[in-house]
């Protein structure tokens, strides 16, 4: 590798982050794959072995060595040590919770270890996401929601219920929307009533629900700006949105948080209802 591929490879974990989301869409099938893994579980590429890595990526440990060469790396344990460097302060923090979540007093089995569980689970998802939070990213976000005439709510499955909240927050605001949840089957016919003047706030984690996707993509198509609340650079909500806000809940036994992304969507009603005083002034 020559000096000047050397100096294109970063060395701090956002623009590592950047470079990635950049080359997303020209990288061979297995590195995208590698790369989706690596900005999903920044924490497991951090710690693993390249061999529980692969594993975990479903790809060769092979694989990594070229998704680091791809990137200007020497190899994948340089590429790595940009990983870790992200946890360089947050390691006795981090180890202090997986703690918690594995393990449970003999005298706390059963539902009150399941409860701590869920707790531990939800407790890392909030601090993850309060470290990450970008101030200039939710001000433009919040901006274009509140520069709207009417706010157009999209979510399905395990996301309805933070749209349900907000519809509700933004009632109680007199913040003009429309929760598409229709019961008689015109959820298409109602995101097609957006215009230009009005925004969307879709929300979608993986699995992705596909209604959400092609629905924010109609709206998108239609010049309507949309701001996504999803978990991955390598969502689809993130190539259609005008701005994209990203968060990613831990879990517990497999079941995910959603107190990360409920704390946002308190958040935001409120902080759009005051830009929206702020503009009437």
């Amino acid at each position: 590798m020559s000096a000047d591929e050397d100096t294109l490879a970063p060395r701090d974990f956002e623009s590592l982050r950047s470079l990635i989301i950049d080359r997303r869409s020209v990288l061979p099938r297995r590195l995208a794959q590698v790369a989706k893994y690596a900005l999903d579980h920044p924490d497991e590429v951090a710690f693993g072995t390249a061999a529980s890595i692969a594993g975990a990526a479903d790809v060769q440990p092979s694989t990594l060595v070229r998704f680091a060469h791809q990137l200007g790396y020497d190899g994948f344990s340089d590429l790595q040590k940009v990983f870790q460097e992200r946890l360089r302060g947050r390691n006795s923090s981090y180890e202090e919770r997986m703690e918690a979540l594995k393990t449970a007093k003999e005298d706390e089995k059963g539902e009150a270890a399941l409860v701590r569980g869920f707790l531990a689970a939800a407790q890392r998802s909030l601090e993850d996401f309060s470290s990450l939070v970008d101030p200039a990213l939710l001000s433009r976000a919040v901006n274009i929601l509140a520069g709207a005439d009417t706010i157009y709510l999209l979510a399905r499955r395990r996301s309805y219920p933070l749209v349900a909240h907000m519809a509700y927050a933004f009632g109680k605001l007199r913040v003009k929307n429309n929760l598409i949840a229709s019961p008689n089957g015109i959820d298409p016919e109602i995101a097609a009533m957006a215009g230009r003047n009005d925004a969307a706030l879709a929300i979608s984690f993986s699995p992705y629900a596909a209604d959400s996707i092609s629905q924010a993509r109609a709206m998108s198509d239609a010049g309507v700006p949309v701001v996504a609340i999803t978990d991955s650079a390598f969502s689809p909500l993130a190539d259609c949105a005008t701005e994209w806000l990203e968060v990613a809940e831990s879990d517990y036994a497999g079941f995910r948080s959603l107190s990360a992304s409920m704390a946002l969507c308190m958040a935001l009603p409120v902080a759009i209802a005051e830009a929206r005083l702020q503009k009437q002034r």
